[in-house]
């Protein structure tokens, strides 16, 4: 594999809407889920693997007691602590199951019973007893229990940031908001649950493991469970030609991905199926930390900030470590001379938390949004200027310029588009029948990143047409299409001229769906070979030629700050009878760079928007401390946003093209749109009412007098 240095591309493709490389396969079912492989992709007559969870959140499991399970006449074996396979590495204690009898939170996997249907798997699950030695746990947030101070946040950013003397320019400031905003836990739930197939086989006297797996990153899955196993990188193969969503739970490898491994293991060779139910995902797939956020703002009469603080509370596993970088954006939004950031753990008893779209971004611009609504009344100043009057000349984290900042410009153009200088100055100042009716802003950010490791191969096929393979996946948005497009771009060739391979290990290797850095990453890498194949071969090169190469080190990634940027507004109807409240209208417009496909873009920034909007209205998981488990573990009682709730939802993007970040001009684009979705539904509920909430969802109750 060789590093190319990547020139911008000649655009002919990129920008242009193209529709889905797999719309057809997914519109007429015949795209392949994980869970839905059968004998032509090599899975023969499969077991089916069903989780037996722990139903205490701490202690020791005294007997599993499988007896009744192994009398079932479909049953074929359960595991347990006592007879699965041994792992070679255990430091992963959410991945490392059955090796111990120790259970660190409810749901735990504690035993796997493998049958010959899904429905006497289930059975016999049921049938198995398991006894246990219970301890105390602690499985509540709070103030006063969040004191761990981890070494580093979500990626891998400073816990802590302190510029000037925050405490003094508070005491000096003319106007304060200080306040705390609190965020609930909240699940991915994606359409498609995750699901694992797993083989084990034996090639040139070496063990292979063979998987289809629901992810957002075949690589990662191998970096993460062949070590288990004691395999090579190369004895693993991991697949994930269709995923139906993931939101960030799928963008690593969870305990049941190790529980279909370890089953298969013990079975000669034969498939085993694991589908994780709707249910047991609120347990073991990942969700989003609850979050407390104790934000001061201090300022002259005129709004212009001179002290920002924001200090985060939330919880982590004590089993495994995960810290969300809920305070990262405030760092960089506004100018101010004085700052601080911080952020506490509560290590409790229960699931381990992971990534959620926008995982620190999300919750974080919510509390600093509502925060500078909050100033911008008690200024007496609309909530757009308030924002222009602190608008940085460079980045405020690191002192570097700004890429691309254009916040302004996306709150000018949403402005226009929501008729906003027709709005009320005053809250509870219009009233539509029993309805107040309000409007609310809020800014976006997100930063514009590209992952290392990314390396992309380039074939001549003949006759003007190429194969283009990297090991990508593509998990609903969009991301074969819009590869095609940028392989078309650098090849100087139409997209129905490229054969796009990509969702397999064994292909060069690609960064995880996540991070809004999929496009970036990937692209850049597609483009890198592509550059390189031109310069080896030529216009016209032999069929069967190919090049491999991946991207040298971008001289500019050192020289600006690269984010994203953009604005929400939202209109709010609450009822004043009952307290209930309607968002009619939302609007998003952002500023991300070239958008690649305009179709694909637009789907990314309303589901954005509407994940938002249903953040801010509906989506809490309720933990009950007595028992550490999530309570609300459906579809039913775990509200999300339905189309009746989708009203007027809108987005758009400035043109532009940021050549200085990528070749193809573009930055991400797949969470920004959740990012001050809520913040904005949540001021123009203000608006409407007069009654300010600082904590989600925005409940009927919190708006009744």
């Amino acid at each position: 594999m060789t590093e190319q240095v990547v020139s911008p591309v000649r655009v002919r493709s990129v920008g242009r809407r193209l529709d889905r490389a797999d719309g057809r396969e997914k519109v007429t079912g015949a795209a392949t889920y994980a869970f839905e492989h059968g004998e032509a992709d090599g899975v023969v007559d499969p077991l089916h693997v069903w989780l037996v969870q722990s139903t205490v959140a701490k202690g020791r499991v005294a007997r599993v007691d499988s007896a009744a399970a192994l009398s079932h006449p479909e049953v074929e074996a359960v595991i347990d602590h006592t007879n699965a396979p041994r792992l070679e590495d255990t430091d992963d204690r959410e991945l490392a199951i059955l090796q111990d009898d120790a259970v660190g939170f409810r749901g735990q996997i504690v035993a796997l019973v493998l049958a010959g249907s899904a429905e006497a798997a289930r059975e016999g699950a049921a049938l198995v007893d398991v006894s246990y030695d219970v301890e105390p746990h602690e499985a509540e947030l709070r103030e006063d229990n969040a004191t761990y101070r981890p070494d580093s946040v979500n990626p891998d950013m400073e816990t802590d940031t302190e510029d000037g003397d925050v405490d003094a320019a508070l005491e000096q400031a003319e106007v304060v908001v200080d306040q705390t905003y609190r965020t609930p836990y909240e699940h991915n739930n994606p359409l498609e649950p995750h699901a694992t197939i797993a083989w084990w086989d034996t090639v040139d006297g070496r063990s292979t493991l063979s998987m289809f797996d629901s992810t957002q990153g075949v690589h990662g899955v191998v970096q993460s469970v062949a070590p288990m196993f004691g395999l090579e990188p190369d004895q693993m193969r991991v697949r994930a030609p269709y995923v139906g969503g993931g939101f960030g739970s799928k963008g690593e490898a969870h305990a049941h991905v190790v529980a279909a491994a370890l089953a298969a293991r013990t079975t000669n060779g034969r498939p085993v199926k694991l589908a994780v139910t709707r249910q047991q995902m609120f347990a073991l797939t990942g969700y989003r930390t609850a979050t407390i956020s104790h934000v001061r703002l201090g300022a002259r009469a005129d709004g212009t900030l001179t002290a920002i603080e924001h200090a985060v509370k939330e919880q982590s596993s004590a089993i495994k470590e995960y810290a969300e970088q809920t305070a990262s954006p405030t760092r960089m939004m506004y100018a101010a001379p004085n700052r601080r950031t911080s952020h506490r753990l509560a290590l409790l008893d229960v699931a381990v938390p992971s990534w959620m779209r926008a995982p620190g971004e999300m919750p974080g611009m919510f509390a600093h949004e509502v925060a500078m609504d909050e100033l911008a009344a008690a200024c007496g100043l609309d909530p757009i200027e308030l924002r222009v009057r602190n608008e940085p000349d460079l980045d405020p984290e690191t002192g570097k310029p700004f890429n691309n900042r254009r916040l302004l410009e996306c709150l000018q153009r949403g402005a226009e588009r929501f008729d906003w200088a027709s709005r009320p100055s005053e809250a509870r100042s219009l009233q539509e029948g029993d309805w107040w009716v309000g409007t609310g802003v809020a800014a976006a950010t997100y930063p514009a990143m590209k992952m290392p490791g990314n390396s992309a191969r380039v074939r001549s096929l003949g006759e003007g047409r190429y194969a283009v393979a990297i090991g990508s996946v593509d998990i609903g948005t969009g991301a074969r299409t819009v590869l095609t497009q940028i392989a078309a771009d650098a090849l100087e060739v139409e997209p129905d001229a490229i054969d796009l391979a990509i969702a397999d290990s064994r292909l060069p290797s690609a960064s995880v769906a996540g991070g809004s850095s999929g496009t970036s990453s990937w692209g850049t890498a597609i483009v890198a070979a592509a550059q390189l194949f031109r310069a080896d071969h030529g216009e016209a090169p032999d069929a069967g030629v190919e090049t491999t190469a991946s991207a040298a080190d971008d001289p500019a990634a050192d020289q600006y700050a690269f984010h994203s940027f953009g604005a929400v507004f939202a209109e709010a109807r609450v009822n004043r009878w009952t307290g209930e409240i309607r968002v009619p209208r939302l609007h998003g417009v952002y500023s991300v760079g070239r958008v690649i496909n305009p179709m694909t873009a637009r789907s990314q920034f309303v589901g954005g928007l509407v994940m938002g909007l249903s953040a801010g209205l509906f989506e809490e998981s309720y933990r009950d401390p007595r028992f550490g488990h999530v309570v609300t573990q459906d579809l039913a009682t775990y509200h999300v946003a339905s189309h009746a709730d989708v009203l007027d939802v809108g987005a758009e993007w400035l043109e532009e093209s940021d050549e200085a970040f990528t070749p193809m001009g573009s930055r991400g684009v797949g969470e920004i749109g959740i990012v001050g979705t809520a913040a904005a539904v949540a001021n123009a509920a203000y608006h409407a009412t007069g009654t300010r909430v600082r904590s989600l969802p925005l409940t009927a109750d919190l708006f009744l007098d």
